[in-house]
């Protein structure tokens, strides 16, 4: 019998300390240390030193590579967020917020595979087996022929799916649930979920068959266990989306097998999620034109071009310190975009709330957003509406230069498509294609350009007898 060791095992990132604290050193999250036993399936000492190694083949690195197969799920967003379909003997984690949609997404992927004639199963560990039923009856998917199981005993599990053909697709939800025998610890710890997700990863490389893991995700929007399930899998997928958006965004952080950067986009409806095939249509379908403080954005998620609203609302304020508020950006780029407009182009800031908004609940992460959101934030600081069939794109330096971003001819390519007739963008990209989309390109070298254009807009408004148009909040000129 293998000697019994006791360690304090951070439930947050898995770091193991050999005594209790109330802080963990490695995550710096406070108590989040619980007592488990580490060692009872430990070989002992004298087993270890006399086993040997096994001899294996050395490889070259020239030779021929074959591509691994895959096997399309049948939803086409899915397969481009996957890099084309599920590879055989790959391991897939699925996190996101209660609630968002995985569960539904998953049964419909299998749903598909099992009308496409694949073994397809779904075990589910956190629902009982009417529920799931209830939930494919919502969806129009009771006739599928998918194998369900309610269980959460990972040696049961693998001598089940051992037993007759292997399964093309099997998924597993969630790996929090999950239990072996190996280790003693309660189900959700982090050793439990360490050991369930290495057996069945090992079941996944000798059968051949795709394992889809669901993953709980903490407050922070991180999924929840140990760093080191996400190590061990080949992809980690991310399904996004606001309670009370209808859009839903699949994302994958880690692909093994394909791109990290493509994005997936569905729609929930009252009979599961709709793929949706033209995400820009549908982020721009509520757009309220000729409203000061907005701009389009045409930005690039993966391979696909996306067209979104920014929304910006700059207000006096009453505080000592001004709020700044972002949803969808990152407000550390919100904070560089203020500081090169206040100090490169006269437009006083440090008096007004910011308020930046990404219309349809989509998460922007490139650069290049830079220029849409610094014309919405002087739009609506100037009261001067922007031109309503215009696009906006350019990373911006602290300097307060337009910097060339990547891709330009597919950004107005889709702009194009979408009936806009102009784009504002940096000088350097109008060789890269504007003529070829049939659009009127406005180059802009420096942002003060782009600022002292809106200004103008503004003071010809005011010009004109119309109320609240107040350019005067400039402290200079800045032509």
């Amino acid at each position: 019998m293998a000697k019994s060791a006791l360690s304090f095992v951070c439930q947050n990132c898995g770091a193991a300390y050999n005594r209790w604290q109330g802080k963990c050193e490695a995550c710096g999250e406070w108590n989040t240390l619980s007592e488990e036993d580490t060692g009872a399936t430990a070989m002992p000492a004298s087993i270890r030193s006399r086993r040997k190694g096994r001899l294996f083949a050395l490889e070259t690195l020239t030779g021929k590579s074959h591509e691994a197969p895959r096997l399309p799920s049948g939803m086409a967003e899915l397969d481009r967020v996957t890099g084309g379909g599920f590879v055989r003997g790959s391991v897939l984690l699925v996190g996101g917020d209660p609630g968002i949609g995985k569960s539904t997404l998953l049964t419909q992927a299998t749903s598909l595979l099992a009308r496409a004639g694949h073994r397809a199963v779904y075990i589910s560990g956190e629902e009982a087996v009417a529920q799931v039923r209830l939930r494919a009856e919502r969806l129009g998917l009771a006739d599928a022929p998918v194998q369900l199981a309610a269980e959460t005993s990972v040696e049961d599990i693998v001598s089940t799916l051992s037993e007759g053909a292997v399964p093309r697709l099997i998924v597993i939800d969630s790996i929090q649930t999950m239990w072996t025998d190996t280790v003693e610890s309660a189900p959700g710890t982090v050793t439990q979920v360490r050991a369930s997700a290495q057996s069945l990863i090992r079941f996944a490389k000798k059968s051949g068959a795709a394992i889809i893991l669901v993953g709980h995700v903490t407050k922070d929007g991180q999924i929840a266990g140990p760093r080191v399930v996400e190590h061990m899998v080949d992809a980690v997928l991310s399904f996004e989306g606001e309670g009370s958006q209808q859009f839903r965004i699949l994302r994958a952080v880690k692909n093994r097998f394909g791109p990290t950067d493509e994005i997936g986009v569905f729609e929930m409806t009252g009979l599961g999620l709709r793929e949706v095939s033209n995400p820009s249509e549908l982020f721009l379908s509520e757009r309220e034109l000729g409203s000061p403080g907005t701009a389009v954005f045409a930005g690039i998620e993966g391979t696909r071009p996306v067209l979104v609203e920014l929304q910006a609302l700059v207000a006096p304020t009453s505080l000592g310190t001004p709020r700044r508020a972002v949803v969808g950006w990152d407000p550390s780029r919100l904070s560089m975009v203020l500081a090169v407009l206040e100090a490169h182009c006269g437009v006083k800031l440090s008096g007004h709330d910011v308020y930046l908004n990404v219309a349809g609940g989509l998460r922007i992460q490139e650069p290049a957003a830079d220029l849409a959101a610094a014309a919405a934030l002087v739009s609506s600081l100037a009261n001067a509406p922007l031109p309503v069939d215009a696009v906006y794109f350019g990373e911006i330096s602290l300097s307060g230069a337009v910097r060339p971003v990547a891709q330009t001819a597919a950004r107005l390519k889709e702009a194009a498509k979408l009936g806009f007739g102009r784009a504002v963008l940096p000088e350097s990209a109008r060789a890269e294609g504007g003529s070829d989309a049939g659009m009127s390109l406005n180059t802009v070298a420096s942002l003060t350009s782009l600022v002292a254009d809106i200004a103008a807009r503004g003071s010809a408004r005011a010009s004109n007898g119309e109320k609240n148009a107040t350019p005067a909040r400039f402290r200079r000129e800045t032509g």
